[in-house]
């Protein structure tokens, strides 16, 4: 088993990392073996994994109940977590049940802001069925819902006692599903390692294949890096902001399609792509750099082009969806960009240049 630990001081926690993790006895190494759990899941996701985790969770609580959403992200919304709250009022839940979210990103962004508020906060667990979640969503404690208008956008920092990344849950996930996660795998190249962008080029078969070395590699060098981000920058006041490389057009695509049209990954990817040709336009990068980012995506199975979100004014839409953007101040669009292969800055670029890009990167 592979581990790797966040270090946040009294908050800092564990992610653990293998095939068949005993899920009982990492509770009790934890001392979270309580009277009540909640697992909070989804209708696809329980059939394949919902009995093993009650096994579990059966030998180490009192009592066990699930609380099953719909799925997809145009569930992660404020009625999904009221759907939470009123089956753990019901359930006369006190501040030591814990939750654990079963499931990819959205079941862990809802359970974890759940988590967050629910008598002013209880404890939760990650246990991420998809590559997205166990690469980046379930690690570092960002939770949130959608709002029409942008997404995550209604949230709160609040981090997991555990993460515990299965890497035979993989087993069941599809291949677009699969293809989604590596987007937040690429992108730690251009903004920190460019070795394991290196090992991605010649790796990315047996990673498509599921190899479990191979995926194990994966998981455990993406949470290495973002937990030494969020180690440094909890709250995302300036270093953490890196890991949205691709997130600011990729956001604007998911609310411009409308959520759930395209995976958050597939946004992500295009994201990626246009990032990396505005780092470029502002003279960051080469276009051998761009072009060799651009053939990883394509390979990985992820959309290389944006999509038109406005046929009237396509660049307008994507700038007003942007500036909507956590990292916008005063209405300006901040932008993670690729200051030399390996490095990230943030930064803002000329609307003008911006809508180039766009015309540039959009089929």
């Amino acid at each position: 088993m592979r581990s790797v630990q966040i270090h946040l001081d009294s908050r800092s926690y564990f992610i653990s990392i293998g095939s068949a993790i005993g899920l009982d006895q990492a509770l009790l190494a934890t001392d979270m073996a309580r009277n009540m759990a909640v697992v909070v899941t989804n209708a696809v996701v329980a059939p394949l994994h919902l009995p093993k985790v009650l096994a579990a969770l059966g030998r180490t609580f009192r009592r066990v109940e699930v609380v099953e959403l719909p799925d997809g992200e145009q569930f992660k919304t404020w009625d999904s977590l009221d759907r939470i709250y009123t089956a753990l009022l019901d359930w006369a839940c006190d501040r030591g049940t814990v939750l654990f979210a079963l499931g990819g990103g959205v079941i862990g962004d809802v359970t974890g802001f759940a988590a967050a508020t629910y008598m002013r906060g209880i404890p939760f667990v990650q246990l991420p069925t998809t590559l997205l979640a166990q690469v980046d969503s379930s690690v570092g404690g960002k939770t949130a819902i959608n709002h029409p208008l942008g997404k995550n956008m209604i949230g709160a920092f609040y981090q997991p006692k555990l993460v515990i990344c299965d890497l035979s849950a993989l087993d069941t996930l599809p291949a677009r599903e699969l293809s989604a996660g590596l987007a937040e795998v690429i992108k730690y190249g251009p903004i920190a390692d460019m070795e394991f962008m290196g090992w991605l080029e010649v790796a990315l078969d047996a990673v498509l294949a599921k190899n479990r070395d191979a995926l194990g590699h994966v998981v455990q060098r993406s949470c290495e890096i973002k937990a030494s981000v969020v180690s440094q920058d909890e709250k995302e006041t300036g270093l953490r902001a890196i890991l949205n490389f691709g997130h600011t057009f990729g956001h604007a695509i998911e609310a411009g399609m409308g959520y759930g049209v395209w995976l958050h990954g597939e946004g992500v990817a295009a994201g990626m792509v246009m990032a990396a040709e505005l780092s470029r336009r502002l003279g960051l990068v080469d276009e051998a750099f761009v072009q060799r980012l651009t053939r990883l995506i394509g390979r990985a199975g992820l959309p290389i082009r944006g999509p038109v979100i406005d046929a009237a004014d396509n660049a307008g839409r994507y700038l007003q969806l942007m500036r909507i953007d956590k990292k916008s101040e005063d209405g300006v669009i901040r932008f993670v960009l690729i200051d030399g292969p390996g490095k990230a800055v943030v930064r803002a670029a000329p609307d003008a240049l911006v809508r180039e890009v766009i015309d540039a990167c959009c089929a």
